[in-house]
């Protein structure tokens, strides 16, 4: 089925292109995840948290491209609740990190948010010439990428702060910045649905 407003070739790119998304963001989870509880890191266990999600999202946009503009509204809105899961995640582990408040390896954890940059700037660099198509959708995958990019560059100042300062606030201060970007571009992404699902057809 042929997308309104793309030919057949630019769907198949868009869709080629989210595939890969999903999948280097699901690798990447699953390291992120070992490290964050190997060093006992709050910032990157809501990092992999949102890796996971960004993964969730990129498959669910594979999935809906071929659906009409309102269906894909609807998936829009339900896309900008899963953004909030990484949130919750982190107010979980930042609550339990309060009884222990040790610092992470300031090394590992720098090194982790490098090299999640790494992925996060290509799969930005990939959805960058699609993030105008198809609203919320594919405004949802540029928003996940570019967001995850500034939180991995923190996360390597808070390692770089850690090893000036021993103490587990910059981690908890860069986790508290993820869930804030996160809600910010659930609101976004809810916003860009909603007027897609208005107008039951591409802006």
């Amino acid at each position: 089925m042929r997308i309104t407003g793309m030919n057949d070739a630019q769907t198949k790119a868009v869709r080629m292109a989210v595939i890969i998304v999903a999948i280097a963001n699901l690798a990447y989870f699953v390291i992120e995840f070992f490290m964050a509880q190997k060093i006992g890191s709050v910032s990157l266990f809501a990092d992999s948290a949102d890796f996971f999600e960004d993964a969730s999202v990129n498959f669910l946009i594979a999935l809906a491209l071929g659906w009409s503009a309102r269906l894909r509204a609807r998936i829009g809105m339900l896309l900008a609740l899963v953004l909030l899961f990484p949130a919750a995640a982190f107010l979980w582990t930042a609550w339990s990190k309060f009884h222990t408040f040790t610092p992470p390896a300031p090394w590992l954890l720098s090194a982790t948010g490098l090299g999640a940059l790494a992925v996060n700037l290509g799969c930005a660099y990939l959805l960058a010439k699609f993030r105008h198509h198809k609203g919320s959708l594919t405004k949802a995958a540029f928003l996940s990428a570019r967001n995850d990019a500034v939180a991995n560059i923190a996360i390597m100042g808070a390692g770089a702060m850690t090893l000036v300062w021993p103490s587990a606030w910059p981690d908890l201060i860069v986790g508290f910045g993820i869930a804030w970007m996160n809600l910010d571009a659930a609101k976004e992404i809810w916003q860009a649905a909603r007027n897609e699902h208005k107008g039951g057809a591409e802006p």
